[in-house]
Order: C-alpha cells, then sequence, then structure tokens
C-alpha cells in the first residue's frame, strides 16, 4: 500500500497483516516510519517490507510492484491508494505548482498505481482495490481546491473502474475519512470538532477497519462505493 509509514496508512498496513497479507509498506521520505511500522508487523508473526518511492513519478508503480512480487512471490491482489500531500491556499492565489503537485500525488499517482495492479488481478480474476479519498471530496473546504480535487477524482476514478472489471471478480471502492487524529490534524484548532456530529476525531484504526472490510471476502459484493468514516460530517 502506498502511503503507509504513519498515521491512517500506517494502521492499514497492521490491520491487512493481521488478516493475513503480506504487505509492502511503502514511504517517500520517512524511512524510519516505514520500518517501524515493518517491525511492528514481522513482531506480531506477519510479513512485510519497506519500499522507497514517490508516487508522483511515473516508474513508481512498476518499480513497486516488481519489488513486491518477486520479494513474496505471488502478484498483488490488494492495492490500498493512501498517499498524499496537501497544499493549501485558497482558489484566487493558489500556484500552478501547488495544483500540480497535488493532482500529480493523490490523483495522478493513484491512477498509475490502480492501472499497474489491474494486470494481474485481471489474469487471476480475483482483486481489491481501496482508495483513501477524503470528506473534501464530497463537502468543500474553502482552501484546498486542489485537495478537494484530487479526492473527488479520486472518487470518480474508483466509480468507473469498478464497473470496467465488476465481472472479473474485482471491486473498487473508496473510503472518505473526515477529521481523524493523526500527525497531520494536531496542529489544527479543535474547535473545529464541533462541526462533527460524533464530536470527536476517529482513529486511524476506524479508518482502517474499513478498508479491512472492503479488502476481505465479505465485501465481494460492494464495488463502486464511497464508504464515508467521518462520524457524520458529510451527512
Amino acid at each position: 500500500m502506498t502511503g503507509a509509514s504513519r498515521g491512517i496508512g500506517a494502521a492499514i498496513a497492521r490491520g491487512l497483516a493481521e488478516d493475513g497479507w503480506p504487505v509492502g509498506v511503502n514511504y517517500r521520505s520517512d524511512r524510519d516510519g516505514a520500518e517501524a511500522v515493518v517491525a511492528s508487523i514481522t513482531e506480531a508473526g506477519g510479513q512485510a517490507v519497506a519500499l522507497a518511492a514517490d508516487v508522483a513519478d511515473p516508474a513508481a508503480a512498476d518499480e513497486l510492484f516488481g519489488a513486491l512480487e518477486a520479494e513474496f512471490d505471488c502478484p498483488v491482489l490488494v492495492l490500498v491508494n493512501n498517499a498524499g500531500i496537501s497544499r493549501d491556499d485558497l482558489t484566487p492565489s493558489l500556484g500552478d505548482e501547488e495544483w500540480s503537485a497535488v493532482i500529480e500525488t493523490d490523483l495522478t499517482g493513484a491512477f498509475r498505481m490502480t492501472r499497474r495492479a489491474l494486470k494481474p488481478m485481471l489474469r487471476a480474476r480475483r482483486g481489491r482495490i481501496v482508495n483513501v479519498s477524503s470528506v473534501v471530496g464530497l463537502r468543500a473546504n474553502p482552501g484546498q481546491a486542489n485537495y478537494a480535487a484530487a479526492k473527488a477524482g479520486l472518487i470518480a476514478l474508483s466509480r468507473t473502474a469498478a464497473v470496467e472489471v465488476a465481472r472479473r471478480g474485482i471491486t473498487v471502492n473508496a473510503v472518505a475519512p473526515g477529521w481523524i487524529d493523526t500527525d497531520m490534524t494536531a496542529s489544527v484548532s479543535r474547535d473545529l470538532l464541533d462541526a462533527v456530529p460524533a464530536r470527536r476525531a476517529g482513529t486511524p484504526e476506524e479508518v482502517a477497519a474499513c478498508v479491512r472490510f472492503l479488502a476481505s471476502d465479505a465485501a465481494s459484493y460492494v464495488t463502486g462505493a464511497v464508504l464515508s468514516v467521518d462520524g457524520g460530517l458529510a451527512a
């Protein structure tokens, strides 16, 4: 899975390992974090490997999948696209670089990973793809036009790919987290929680539980869905 060195990604990686999946823990710069996730998985009896790559690099998908296929000697049948960045600013002052960087990482990177994942999945007639979108792909948040566009695009990508491959035993779904208690939200005013009907932040493990379900055999008839994990924020 991409973007798995901390927060939501780390929780998903550990959860999938608990379910018996060998896990590729992708990271861009946080090597220590990725290796800590791998260590926690292997200490619990699971299989994992840390893999460095920037998903915005067009070559990253082939490199990551090739490394995983060689490491575990099997096709990759579950892909979780979690890697993402933000470059916030109001639309009138949002620069081209800030727009492009977010779109390339959060949306185009996920597209390339999905395209590469589908090749062995189609041959196996089995597979699960889960794209980690965001509540801002469903509900406006000022200052995040680039991030919102990327996350809404992930939802559209998920739905379209889902109908294209459904008859081959492959599901493609999205989860849309809201306010989740991670390092990324630590500096944000807690007053914003007043907008959340549940009146609390979610945990990375609550998002991971939803991804684990969508990756499981129990979700074989769930595809093209968007599962909000936001305490009612987008309701």
